[in-house]
């Protein structure tokens, strides 16, 4: 195991260091200490490591991830694990708005509360929010799974194409296009397996399940007061 002091090292030496072991296929774990809420931290990695942040991180923190396993003891900014496109980025506290926006798969995994626009313009990448999420959530969410075991904000789901979204407590409000959907066995066998593994304790029939209407693919006149 390495030990890396951001207190001594530079941001640019710690992720040249994480993305050269990550390329390398090391396999070694990290340990992070003292990031002292700095900004894209353990970026851009495109192997299997596995990163173990000791605090709080910035805006960014994760982003690209590709295979490895980032964890953050701490809470993390805007945008975290964006364009995600594999592996696991788990937060142990909260995380700011757009956390996992544009990810193409890999599993998000954000232990406290998300802020606005989680999920935004997700296109494969699964996220577990433990607590609540807020407005304007998986906006133009494209493919993928958000699952949430607290409550949503305003406009979850607007303008949502094929995500699947999962939440255990009260919406808010629907944006436009957004419905409730019924919970077929395989949307039980999906939630099952993801609750499994981000470790949450809930049962899948206690969720409700949301999606496209699909009524925004082509302009139609009729619709018109909902673009």
């Amino acid at each position: 195991m390495e030990t890396i002091d951001m207190a001594q090292t530079p941001l640019r030496e710690l992720n040249s260091a994480l993305q050269t072991a990550a390329k390398d296929s090391a396999n070694t774990a990290y340990v992070i200490e003292n990031p002292r809420g700095s900004h894209a931290v353990a970026c851009g990695l495109d192997g299997p490591l596995s990163v173990t942040v000791k605090g709080s991180t910035g805006y960014y923190c994760a982003g690209m991830n590709k295979e490895a396993s980032v964890t953050v003891e701490g809470s993390a900014g805007p945008g975290v694990a964006e364009n995600m496109m594999s592996g696991v980025v788990t937060i142990e506290g909260d995380a700011s708005q757009y956390a996992g926006a544009t990810g193409h798969g890999g599993l998000l995994n954000i232990k406290g509360n998300a802020s606005s626009r989680c999920g935004i313009s997700m296109k494969g990448i699964d996220i577990v929010v433990h607590g609540n999420i807020g407005h304007m959530s998986a906006f133009m969410a494209q493919k993928g799974n958000l699952v949430v075991l607290g409550d949503a904000g305003d406009a979850l789901g607007d303008s949502l194409y094929e995500a699947r979204l999962f939440v255990r407590g009260n919406v808010k409000s629907l944006g436009a296009d957004c419905i409730e959907k019924e919970m077929r066995p395989e949307h039980i066998e999906i939630l099952t397996d993801l609750l499994a593994r981000a470790g949450a304790d809930a049962k899948p029939e206690e969720f409700k399940r949301y999606g496209s209407a699909r009524k925004l693919y082509n302009f139609n006149i009729d619709h018109a007061g909902e673009y």
